[in-house]
């Protein structure tokens, strides 16, 4: 029950007294500790910098079950008068997608739109950006990408770079692996990056790699670098069983130490999770209408193999590359088990087979015969890749087709390794994928390895996609010793095949691959769908498979109410945020793409690769990723010859020209402005683009006046309430607590609007009757109709989520227009929103540059407009209105006695009960009057 004093004030002309607030125009910088250097040397060595300075880089990553969202905030000064070109650049693992990347340049919003792409690209009012595709390797460091965004940023100016894009973590070698690249090219004022890891089950294993440095995974092959332990200087890891946060928070001393051009590394994460011992049926987690099923039976004996390795000897194999690979075959020579078969074949412009005719057991003489092969191997002549295939499958084929019983309940696979392309016999690739396919029949997997940027890795691709492999790259600077040893180390030990997954036939549709060749200790299979009937409270699974002599076959039947309730409680209890809400379709969206791709390399006629191309550039846009069949386009800001920003199309049409800026000499290096936390699009926008329409009035603005209305809700929190048509006007507290949700005005019914405030607690000050005082931290505006939107505020960023997902800085000057939302954001000061036209609210924006224990950043809500509001509206700011409109009418009397309910149709308890009595009072010329309420209502 709450108590409420209300105080009111029957006169004219009514002045309600507040704190005084101390605004503040700017933040200031953040102190950072170096330890040993002299800070006005790092002062200095910054300012030596003539490119834009980076003030703030954050990465923030969220894991959700193995789907990674991360997002990317690079705040970016030009400290000089004139235009400078900023240059950003980020590093992103090969297999994500991007999901969202927008600029702020000067104040200004540039978003971008992912659109198909067209067979002649071509630039639609703005460039085609960003990282290169993935058709085009060469920019490729691995298995990272890089994105690159250059812009002219005005003199005296900013930008920000908001990066996000989405991932699935495989598992390899008993672990997943998260890597962040950290390369600003220089040393950056606040770093900071984050990994967030939510499971389902239990984390048995975690750790934090110190920085990666190079190009090599790790330089033991056991994921420790440089014989270095322990995590990178800084880092911080907080874990419970299903939960854990990771922080790396570098200031500028310990940067330098790392790197001083800033090209610290990769901050590496490796972790798994608790699995069923032997063969349960997997972990299978639902959510929204799809679920994901992840299949990992660990303890199952080894099945036998027959491999072999077919190896580049080509002239351009010599040197460095030769002798690792050597390495790394002495090593795997003495990891093969005693119930394997292997040979080799090397290829040059002629092929050499070490054991013709016949695949030999795993026996001390064999080994070591193969040891003097392969050190007897010298780089040579020219590449016959279609040699080395022809004579590695026939190899294969001959064993497989003997009589023989060692072959039989085995796994065959070919290792393939090139270092260049095909120069020797048969040069088209068309004809080199036919002649593969057909020499391996279907029998056995190729897998393939490029090492170096000489590599048809399109050609190792298909070879490897039709003929159930994998492929994968060794950077040219890399050590391929390791490499090679870590890829055989992942195929090396198979324990199922032929494994198939099945569910019932009328409960799911549009499921991703479950039919899988092998599966190898320490991967993991995963399948995701769609479900179909939503009132089945039960989905049968079935997976069936061969482990050496036995044929496996699993069944459960899984409760899909039980999992969708698990998967919900896991998330609200890890407080994982809602950018990872509905997560079990965007990695159902991202396999969906993956298999699309694959599908259309592997296709055979022209329209089986139209039909893959318009079902996977559908998919790909509805999700927002880009991909080899989608481009991104964003507009670039163009600086005029007075160094300002010209006008965009979009503006010229949709708005005036904007104001001029603000002086330059306002602008502070150390002001902490525009550091927006990331963009994320937490519901897959449809086919049809709304970036344009969502962002199609965008501009600076200057400070300027705002008229208030009197109906508020600021400061400790002291609401006034305006009566209509009376000159009768409310004033009072309330005795809230920290934590507390108080609904301030809820339309629900007619215009769609309710607005929430969450209160913080800070103490009160010495002598105060208080024992603390409490403020509004967040205000969050929430429209159903027509559609939902949803904005988020706090004293130091606005979230907009109507069909695009922005987050703008409260400490500059924009506006956003949309279809239904107004957001006008003067820097510092306040946020105007209208709704529709007919509503429109005011949050003023309280900072304190030298705060009192007593005084925090805090909020204040205005309504300025209440037209579109209907009588039905409720909440602190609107039904107080009525109650004390009617006792306006009424004061004439010594007691008042009243009790207002208001009830929902079709329910007998009330939505909000008001309990209230009213004292009159004779104090000096005015009469007060005091009210006590008791509410129940308006605390959520």
């Amino acid at each position: 029950m709450l108590l409420i004093v209300l105080v009111l004030y029957l006169c004219p002309g009514f002045q309600c007294q507040t704190e005084d607030t101390e605004l503040s125009e700017d933040v200031d910088f953040e102190e950072y500790a170096i330890s040993d250097m002299d800070p006005n040397a790092v002062g200095f060595f910054l300012h030596l910098e003539t490119k834009p300075h980076i003030q703030e880089l954050l990465v923030q990553t969220t894991i959700i079950s193995r789907y990674a969202f991360t997002a990317v905030s690079c705040s970016m000064l030009n400290r000089h008068s004139a235009a400078t070109q900023g240059v950003f650049q980020f590093h992103i693992p090969t297999a994500a997608y991007i999901s969202n990347f927008t600029m702020i340049v000067g104040g200004r919003v540039f978003p971008s739109q992912v659109k198909a792409k067209e067979k002649k690209v071509t630039k639609e009012g703005g460039e085609n950006n960003g990282k290169k595709n993935k058709n085009t390797p060469e920019q490729s460091e691995g298995e990272m990408e890089v994105f690159r965004m250059e812009v002219t940023i005005p003199g005296r100016n900013r930008a920000v770079f908001l990066l996000t894009y989405e991932e699935l973590l495989q598992r390899r070698l008993g672990r997943y692996e998260h890597v962040t690249s950290v390369r600003p090219m220089q040393l950056v004022s606040r770093l900071s990056v984050g990994v967030t890891v939510v499971e389902h089950s239990r984390i048995t294993y975690l750790e934090v790699l110190p920085l990666r440095n190079g190009k090599t995974p790790s330089s033991n092959g056991n994921g420790k670098a440089d014989g270095k332990v322990g995590p990178p200087v800084s880092t911080v890891v907080r874990q419970n069983d299903t939960f854990c946060k990771i922080s790396f928070t570098p200031n500028i001393a310990q940067q330098a130490k790392i790197a001083t051009n800033g090209m610290l590394g990769e901050f590496v994460v490796h972790y798994d999770v608790e699995r069923e011992t032997g063969t349960g049926i997997g972990d299978i987690q639902v959510l929204d209408g799809h679920f994901v099923h992840y299949f990992a039976p660990k303890d199952l004996p080894v099945v036998p193999k027959n491999v072999v390795f077919v190896i580049d000897t080509s002239a351009s194999m010599v040197g460095t590359k030769i002798r690792q690979t050597k390495e790394a075959l002495f090593t795997i020579l003495r990891e093969l088990r005693p119930n394997d078969h292997f040979n080799f074949v090397t290829f040059s412009k002629r092929i050499r087979v070490w054991q013709p005719g016949k695949l030999v057991p795993v026996t001390p003489n064999n080994i070591r015969d193969a040891k003097k092969f392969i050190y007897m191997i010298s780089p040579t002549g020219g590449t016959d890749i279609n040699g080395g295939i022809q004579a590695g499958s026939a190899l294969l084929i001959d064993y497989l087709s003997s009589k023989e019983e060692s072959h039989h309940n085995s796994v065959s696979l070919i290792i393939f390794l090139t270092d260049g392309r095909p120069t020797v016999g048969i040069v088209q690739s068309p004809a080199i994928i036919g002649n593969t396919k057909a020499a391996v029949q279907e029998k056995f997997c190729l897998f393939t390895i490029g090492m170096g940027d000489d590599v048809d890795y399109r050609l190792l691709e298909r070879m490897s996609l039709e003929n159930c492999g994998t492929m994968r790259r060794i950077p040219e600077d890399a050590d391929a010793r390791v490499m090679l040893k870590g890829f055989y180390d992942e195929i090396g030990t198979p324990l199922l095949s032929d494994i198939q997954v099945e569910y019932s036939e009328d409960a799911v549709e549009y499921i991703t691959q479950n039919l899988f060749t092998n599966y190898f200790n320490g991967s993991e299979l995963i399948v995701a769908g769609k479900l179909t009937n939503h009132s089945s409270d039960s989905l049968h699974v079935q997976v069936t498979a061969s482990n050496s002599d036995r044929s496996i076959v699993l069944e459960k039947d899984v409760s899909i109410h039980e999992r969708e309730q698990e998967t919900e409680r896991r998330l609200a209890e890890a407080e994982a945020g809602p950018n990872v809400n509905g997560y079990v379709e965007r990695l159902w969206g991202y396999l969906s793409v993956k298999d699309g791709l694959k599908g259309r390399l592997r296709s055979q006629t022209s329209a089986e690769r139209e039909n893959y191309t318009q079902h996977t550039t559908n998919l790909s846009l509805t999700y927002n990723f880009l991909t080899p069949l989608t481009q991104m386009i964003v507009e670039k800001p163009q600086v005029l010859a007075d160094g300002t920003l010209a006008q965009t199309q979009k503006e010229a049409e949709t708005t005036e020209a904007p104001p001029p800026a603000e002086s330059s000499s306002q602008l502070s290096e150390d002001d902490n402005s525009l550091t927006p936390q990331g963009l994320h699009r937490n519901q897959p926008p449809k086919p049809t683009s709304a970036v344009s329409k969502a962002t199609s009035g965008i501009s600076k603005l200057t400070k300027k006046s705002v008229t208030l209305s009197k109906t508020s809700a600021d400061g400790d929190p002291h609401f006034v309430v305006e009566v209509p048509h009376s000159k009768l006007t409310v004033c009072f507290n309330i005795n809230g607590e920290p934590g507390h949700i108080l609904r301030l005005v809820t339309d629900h019914k007619h215009s769609g609007v309710t607005v929430n405030g969450a209160l913080i607690g800070a103490p009160a000050p010495a002598g105060s009757h208080k024992e603390q005082r409490t403020y509004f931290n967040t205000i969050t505006i929430v429209v159903d109709k027509p559609h939902r939107s949803y904005i988020e505020v706090t004293p130091q960023k606005v979230i907009l989520d109507d069909r695009d997902r922005m987050i703008l800085p409260s400490s500059s000057s924009i506006s956003v227009q949309t279809a239904n939302l107004g957001v006008v954001i003067i820097a510092n000061t306040n946020l105007t929103v209208t709704i529709l036209g007919t509503i429109q609210f005011v949050i003023l924006f309280h900072h304190y540059k030298n705060p009192a224990p007593y005084q925090l950043d805090h909020l204040g809500f205005y309504i300025a407009n209440n037209k579109g509001l209907s009588k039905d509206t409720h909440g602190l700011l609107v039904t107080l209105q009525h109650v004390v409109h009617f006792l306006h009418y009424t004061f004439d009397q010594t007691v008042i006695q009243h009790a207002a309910c208001v009830k929902k149709k079709k329910k007998k308890k009330p939505e909000y009960c008001t309990m209230f009595k009213l004292y009159r009072l004779k104090c000096k010329d005015h009469l007060v009057a005091h009210l006590i309420l008791n509410i129940h209502k308006w605390f959520l």
